[in-house]
């Protein structure tokens, strides 16, 4: 099981990857505009988060045409060996996709929305899909049982299931329960996965009882 922290506020995420709490990074553009940065940011946030520990930073590639989103891609790649590139799954994304793969350029093919996706994203060798659980099931679906059969489609290859759009703890124990091994979600999120009430309580009675041995 790995989680990710879904943001681009550094003074959030750096903690947790710090404690050692989150495997890597997720971010998209829509995440970098409502944390107040740009693109020209970017290659700042590998740094900080690389600095900081995480072992895998997604960082998403842009571009009105097939060859300036290869272009933005491989600036991307060039950050550095922890940074896998994300592409939308779109015809011209897949085709970009393939490209960097075929230059060992490590790759996760967001918004997958589809089996069909899933599995043409396993057959060129992307690392990764990242279908958004959320807007699944605001879209009237079973987000759970799409995701859960994407799981099985991608079970045979090197292609992983990263999941999206999870917004809340329990959200993310279901998906897990289910099979699902990479997940990332908002830093609000990820904090209150470490919580339960019944376990503040017992914690502060095991303060009361050994503050009576001192």
């Amino acid at each position: 099981m790995k989680l990710y922290a879904d943001s681009a506020l550094v003074d959030a995420v750096i903690p947790l990857l710090e404690d050692g709490l989150v495997h890597g990074v997720t971010s998209n553009p829509k995440i970098i505009a409502r944390d107040g940065l740009t693109n020209s940011d970017l290659p700042r946030l590998y740094q900080r988060f690389a600095s900081a520990g995480a072992r895998e930073i997604f960082m998403q590639a842009t571009g009105g045409s097939r060859n300036e989103m290869l272009e933005a891609a491989s600036r991307i790649a060039d950050f550095g060996d922890r940074v896998i590139v994300k592409v939308p799954a779109t015809p011209d994304g897949f085709r970009v996709a393939s490209q960097l793969i075929d230059r060992d350029v490590r790759v996760l093919l967001t918004a997958v929305y589809s089996l069909a996706q899933s599995t043409s994203a396993a057959s060129i060798g992307a690392d990764y899909i990242a279908p958004y659980f959320g807007r699944i099931v605001d879209s009237g679906e079973d987000g759970l049982s799409k995701v859960t059969r994407m799981n099985r489609i991608l079970a045979p290859t090197k292609t992983k299931v990263l999941v999206a759009s999870v917004r809340s703890p329990n959200a993310a124990a279901t998906l897990a329960l289910h099979g699902v091994a990479h997940i990332t979600a908002d830093v609000p999120v990820l904090e209150a996965m470490l919580i339960d009430p019944i376990t503040e309580v017992s914690a502060e009675e095991f303060e009361q009882i050994s503050a009576g041995w001192l």
